[in-house]
């Protein structure tokens, strides 16, 4: 009796949300599992494309899984995790990011009976980290090394890992003509890791065939003044000059003031004016340069000025570009036009401005160092192009990698299926829990063969049936079979050349198993008041505001 009259003790401020325990965990797992269905679709050669339409009214067309995740604006906290292991994988390796989500939410899947009939999550996160370990293990194992071979065999390798990313991109249809442009590109910077060297310029109009890669730089013809056109277009072997300055009259500051006696003296000063520009001018002139390039603007005066010496100038190029320039050419960016000499002066063998569509581009081919590249996008609608320019980005990010760590592994599901049979196998050595824990990871792992086949239209249970029988031959030959996507049957991957970078797979498996790891983990979410309540406020303090700004502050009312 005693301790039911005992006061309830409140720890939590009023209106505080808190779900705890078996239910809690539940519905995290049933969050993550919504999340991997949207996405499901979009996996492989034959994915389905998602059309996604913001509050702006911009519409994205895309089916890379980093990008759907970014622009769902999932506010779920649970399912947030996936987000941030798509983008981990987006920057990471560049492809795979669907993989990863679908993992993802196929381990938590495989989890759901468990936590339901009352397995502590500990075990399960125990288990999965073994899985996850053995797994990568295993990968590593199988994976086949493309080093020590020629540059042109390694090439058509590189190109290889390139088309099996692109097949299952918007652009898949011309794999081979991107995937050849994607490793030459890659090809040019050579060991140098920065992304921005590759610059991809997109010009709507044409067909994808029509697209072309520079080996150099190439950027859009910017705003010129009247005398752009009197200057030559073309140039064999010219001097750069890459500029940070102003190449233009400039009017005084703000409140300067100058106080003249004489009338006859305002004359000086116009005239000091008009030197100081001349004198940058001719400068310029006599360092030998015959492409002037700036990133801030070059006037009118500066541009006929140039036109009459045939020399190319070009104002407000933008700052990515100039660098570009700088790193192929040789040159260095000068904020002062004082002292130029030659060591700071870039070269190219080729400087012409072409016509692409609609567009007017300033070409550099041939330059000394050349260790930058451009892919010109040519295409009909522009959502196409963004897409074509988001799946380039992942064929790149891929070629990268594969230089760097040079080992692939068969794709099309072959090797989730040799580690799934692995699993499989290492579970019956176990005694306990664990075995049927670890054997729920295996499972898991066949979602990617059977997303294969559910989107291409195949019969899933058919495809797996023959992929599990090949794959348990003790003599190992089966070790590469996977979805043959054509066919609705199977093949060997590795000699279909259906090959990606080992680093994807590991990647992908080990940040699917943390983020699963890290959901099973939480039993209890607390979701405060205070924030909601606040931002009510603030919403309904400016509606009443914008309701009540007819009158001016302050007036009294008539």
């Amino acid at each position: 009796m005693a301790s039911m009259m005992q006061p309830q003790i409140i720890l939590l401020k009023e209106g505080t949300d808190t779900s705890q325990g078996k239910a809690q965990l539940v519905s995290n797992i049933n969050a993550c599992t919504a999340v991997g269905d949207v996405v499901r679709t979009t996996l492989g050669p034959r994915g389905m494309d998602k059309l996604i339409h913001d509050d702006k009214g911009s519409v994205t067309i895309s089916n890379d899984g980093a990008t759907i995740m970014k622009l769902l604006d999932i506010v779920h906290p649970a399912a947030k995790i996936l987000v941030d292991i798509a983008k981990s994988q987006d920057s990471e390796v560049g492809d795979g990011t669907t993989t990863v989500v679908l993992l993802a939410a196929e381990f938590l899947k495989e989890a759901k009976p468990f936590i339901e009939d009352g397995v502590h999550s500990q075990n399960l996160i125990r288990s999965y980290r073994t899985a996850s370990t053995l797994a990568i293990e295993k990968v590593k194992e199988l994976a086949v090394s493309i080093e020590g071979k020629s540059v042109e065999e390694k090439k058509g390798l590189l190109a290889k890992c390139a088309a099996t990313t692109l097949s299952s991109k918007l652009i898949g249809g011309e794999k081979e003509f991107f995937s050849t442009m994607v490793v030459d590109a890659v090809m040019a910077i050579g060991n140098d890791d920065r992304l921005n060297l590759i610059g991809i310029k997109k010009v709507p109009g044409g067909n994808m065939r029509d697209s072309f890669l520079v080996d150099g730089v190439a950027f859009k013809k910017t705003f010129s003044y009247a005398g752009f056109e009197q200057q030559p277009k073309k140039f064999v072997n010219p001097k750069i000059l890459l500029l940070n300055i102003e190449l233009e009259l400039k009017s005084e500051k703000e409140n300067a003031e100058i106080r003249l006696s004489d009338p006859s003296q305002y004359q000086s000063i116009v005239d000091a004016e008009w030197n100081i520009i001349y004198d940058k001018l001719d400068k310029c002139v006599e360092s030998g340069a015959k492409v002037v390039l700036s990133r801030l603007a070059i006037g009118d005066l500066a541009t006929q000025y140039f036109a009459d010496r045939d020399i190319f100038c070009a104002g407000r190029v933008a700052e990515e570009d100039l660098n570009r320039v700088a790193a192929a050419a040789g040159g260095t960016v000068q904020t002062s036009v004082n002292n130029i000499i030659t060591e700071v002066l870039g070269t190219c063998e080729i400087f012409e401005e072409k016509q692409v569509g609609g567009e007017r581009f300033n070409i550099f081919s041939g330059c000394p160092s050349g260790r930058t590249a451009t892919i010109v996008l040519r295409g009909g609608a522009d959502q196409f192009i963004e897409e074509a320019e988001r799946s380039l980005h992942d064929a790149i990010m891929i070629v990268r990698r594969a230089v760097k760590n040079s080992t692939v592994v068969p794709g099309g599901g072959a090797i989730d299926m040799e580690i799934s049979k692995y699993l499989r196998q290492h579970s019956r050595t176990i005694a306990g829990k664990s075995q049927l824990f670890i054997n729920s990871y295996a499972k898991a792992l066949e979602v990617i063969p059977r997303q294969l086949c559910d989107n291409a239209g195949f019969d899933a249970t058919d495809v797996l049936n023959k992929l599990r029988q090949k794959h348990a031959m003790q003599s190992g030959e089966g070790a590469s079979y996977g979805v043959d996507i054509n066919t609705g049957g199977i093949a060997d991957s590795y000699a279909n050349f259906v090959w990606e970078p080992a680093v994807v797979k590991i990647n992908a498996i080990n940040a699917a198993t943390e983020a699963a790891c890290l959901i099973l983990s939480v039993d209890e979410t607390v979701k405060n008041p205070k924030s909601e309540s606040a931002q009510g406020e603030a919403a309904a303090g400016a509606m009443g505001r914008g309701r009540g700004g007819g009158r001016g502050r302050g007036m009294r009312r008539r």
